[in-house]
């Protein structure tokens, strides 16, 4: 029987009734929600298209006329839904492939989609973000609308924001002109014009870089600018779009000639302007089917507002609503933090909110761990995940997700030291890597040829003709030692070679030209196979993502909410990010903040607000006072990061070192930045390197690397050498202040460093000065 909390559905399908078989779905028994088998056989039939469905998700599949919205919780299987929704539709002879067009808001998603579709037998449907299908539109109809040549596409609008700045006289540093740019980003989804920028500006609490008449000024002179070099930038490929299905009537009926049923996933995350494109899209019809959590709604400094999720029903008064509210990727003590994270929200979104049901076994409870300050709480989770890995844990089901992208390289150096692999989210997509693409061509080359290649004459099978080919690539039985560019290149190949072993596993007939029909196929739809490594990510750029093991880590007040979070909505929107992290762990969850952001600064910080009566030993009244540490909170392990030097008095002189505020050592500011505390000086701040001792220092790390088998970078960064080769330290205690010189290596290396800086051969021998 369904959970009380599910509405009772009255949905019949095709003229019958959609009630489930009790053979292929029980409470604790359905296929999991958001995990398919790696190459499914295609179903032989539309019903068995709904095999495995829960009666929720059965019912978004079945209902396949009339507008329909799906409010779906973190982990409740939504793509699973629509998906066999669009495949039942087509599969039935219901809906025609082509007359079908998905949406959704990142080029992964819709990879995923076309890739799912492909498995159930729906090859034909369109699955694209916005922008891809106004692109696609624009193209085809631009010689008919406008004439002429189109405006050529930029994929970054800096340079052209600069250059408006520059004609307005009016200077801009690095980061203001990654908001003005982002501003005028917002001012044309939310279709807002220059003249009127300063007062929709005012009106949603937006803070401009710059006085907002300035930045009116700029956007503008941007738009003048965009005229007159014969250009467009993304926004306007959906403003464009929109002009002509608004002014040509005979091309909007055209595009409706040809989609008749519409699909929009992530609906919480539509702009004003890509909602009036998917109105014009529609015309007068109501085959709509929008997908979506208010709860999950994070980029509204985009644009995105959750008011044409939550407005569907007055818009569209006899819409079927369906909640899936089964979640089958967490433990229920996830799903139980998940909830009661959002239990204390407030604002018209938390008013929709969904009440998570998990239906997986018991887990761990979430572990809150307190560190006294950012470089502890790094080196705190990467010796739990070295331990974890140690433990039999895939490093590709590990992640550890920040608030900011700034953050990053503490955890990034952190698990260096510790030799973890990583890969950070929003890096290079894996189909573009320079050796997948070298690896892709080999196969394709063995698989034309693969007759008169001698690398194939002992290889008996599919996996071991992928694992010839792709040795003569680089790759080899056991991983290189260390991570880095090395590393990755190794998991790269790996990852195809394991697609390979699971490819033959589910088509024992297949040959290697099979294999590489499925590579091509995957890279069309960025269906990337796993890469190994721990995953660094943005809260953001973790949306839509799952792992085993989550670090959330940075949760402090400052940090979540971020110190510019000031308005009410802001700050909901922060708890909002915070539940989406929460909800990206199936097993296990640790939530970590630190005390001061550098070793020797004030313990000022206190845990997030948002973990007040959540976290133990804390209540909800307890506001931004409460020193944490107590009540089942872990205080991070600090003696790991001073190794254990016993040379007289050096322990205490390093200890007393570390806790010294971070300043730079020409101006003496305080520093902030990770980068700058490396060098030990502002960025802006003069070098005063010894050019000849860094040379020294970078041939001696590649010597050191070359003997380890790791990447330069994992004896020492470029930076953290810059900054020895500024300071010239000649005592351990001098060389163990500089940032990057840590414990550990100070013990490995530190000797061979103090030589160096001193005009010596590494061990002591004299050197040429």
């Amino acid at each position: 029987m369904a959970p009380a909390a599910l509405v009772r559905l009255r949905v019949p399908a095709c003229g019958q009734r959609a009630q489930p078989s009790q053979a292929t779905w029980q409470h604790g028994h359905v296929t999991a929600a958001t995990h398919s088998t790696l190459f499914p056989q295609v179903p032989d039939s539309a019903d068995a298209v709904l095999e495995g469905l829960d009666p929720e998700q059965r019912a978004v599949a079945t209902v396949l006329h009339g507008p329909v919205c799906v409010l779906a919780g973190a982990g409740t299987g939504k793509t699973r839904a629509i998906t066999h929704r669009i495949a039942y539709g087509v599969r039935a002879g219901i809906l025609q492939p082509a007359s079908v067009l998905a949406v959704t808001f990142t080029n992964r998603a819709a990879g995923e989609m076309r890739g799912r579709l492909r498995q159930l037998g729906a090859a034909g449907v369109q699955a694209r973000t916005f922008h891809s299908a106004a692109l696609r539109q624009l193209q085809y109809f631009w010689p008919k609308a406008v004439g002429g040549g189109m405006p050529r596409l930029v994929d970054r609008k800096i340079q052209l924001v600069a250059d408006a700045a520059t004609a307005c006289r009016i200077r801009l540093d690095r980061s203001e002109l990654r908001d003005a740019a982002a501003e005028i980003e917002w001012s044309k989804v939310t279709r807002t014009v220059p003249t009127d920028y300063a007062a929709a500006a005012a009106k949603h609490g937006r803070e401009a870089p710059r006085d907002p008449a300035e930045i009116a000024r700029i956007y503008a002179t941007y738009e003048d600018l965009k005229r007159e070099r014969a250009v467009m930038d993304f926004e306007d490929v959906l403003l464009l779009t929109v002009g002509i299905l608004q002014d040509r009537h005979d091309i909007a009926e055209q595009v409706r000639s040809q989609y008749q049923h519409f699909v929009v996933d992530e609906y919480q995350d539509v702009s004003p302007l890509q909602q009036r494109l998917l109105e014009l899209w529609l015309g007068d019809r109501d085959d709509l089917c929008v997908v979506g959590d208010a709860s999950q709604t994070i980029y509204s400094f985009t644009g995105a507002t959750p008011d044409h999720l939550l407005d569907f029903r007055q818009r569209h008064p006899g819409a079927t609503v369906v909640k899936l509210v089964r979640d089958y990727r967490s433990t229920p003590q996830v799903v139980h933090l998940a909830n009661d994270l959002l239990s204390q929200a407030r604002g018209r979104a938390a008013d929709h909110r969904l009440e998570l049901i998990s239906q997986r076994p018991p887990g761990p409870e979430p572990r809150y761990t307190e560190y006294t300050d950012e470089p502890a709480e790094a080196e705190g989770a990467a010796r739990r995940i070295r331990d974890l890995i140690a433990s039999g844990v895939p490093a590709s089901e590990i992640a550890i997700l920040f608030r900011t992208n700034s953050q990053s390289e503490t955890y990034e150096q952190a698990l260096a030291d510790v030799g973890v692999p990583y890969r950070l989210r929003g890096a290079e997509r894996f189909f573009d890597r320079p050796e997948v693409r070298k690896a892709g061509a080999s196969l394709r080359a063995a698989a034309r040829f693969g007759g008169n290649d001698t690398l194939l004459e002992d290889a008996v099978d599919l996996p071991s003709q992928v694992r010839a080919v792709l040795s003569g690539e680089g790759w080899t039985g056991e991983p290189p030692a260390g991570s880095g560019a090395v590393r990755e290149r190794w998991e790269s190949l790996a990852a195809l070679v394991n697609l390979a072993r699971d490819f033959a596993a589910a088509k024992p007939d297949a040959t290697l030209g099979d294999l590489v029909a499925e590579l091509d196929e995957r890279a069309s739809a960025q269906h990337a196979p796993t890469v190994q490594g721990v995953t660094l990510a943005s809260l953001h750029s973790a949306k839509g993502l799952e792992w085993d093991v989550v670090f959330l880590v940075g949760v402090a007040e400052g940090m979540m909410p971020i110190t510019y979070a000031r308005t009410d909505e802001q700050i909901e929107e922060e708890r909002r990010l915070l539940y989406v992290g929460v909800t990206r762990a199936r097993e296990q969850l640790s939530v970590s903040w630190a005390l001061s952001r550098s070793p020797g600064n004030r313990p000022n910080r206190h845990p997030s607000r948002f973990l007040n009566g959540l976290r133990p030993g804390s209540t909800a009244m307890a506001g931004r006072t409460g020193a944490g540490g107590s009540g089942g909170v872990e205080p991070g392990s600090v003696g790991g990061r001073l190794g254990d030097f016993a040379n007289g008095g050096t322990e205490a002189a390093l200890r007393r070192a570390s806790r010294a505020p971070a300043r730079c050592r020409v101006c003496g500011r305080t520093l902030r930045d990770a980068g700058e505390m490396k060098l030990m000086r502002c960025e802006d701040c003069p070098s005063d390197m010894d050019e000849g001792l860094y040379e020294r220092l970078r041939e001696w790390r590649a010597v050191q690397a070359q003997r380890s088998g790791q990447p330069d970078f994992c004896v020492f960064t470029d930076r953290t050498l810059m900054a020895i080769a500024e300071a010239g330290p000649i005592t351990p205690v001098e060389l163990g202040r500089i940032p990057g010189v840590r414990a550990r290596k100070l013990q490995r290396y530190g000797a061979d460093v103090l030589d160096i800086c001193a005009g010596r051969e590494p061990g002591g021998a004299d050197g040429n000065g």
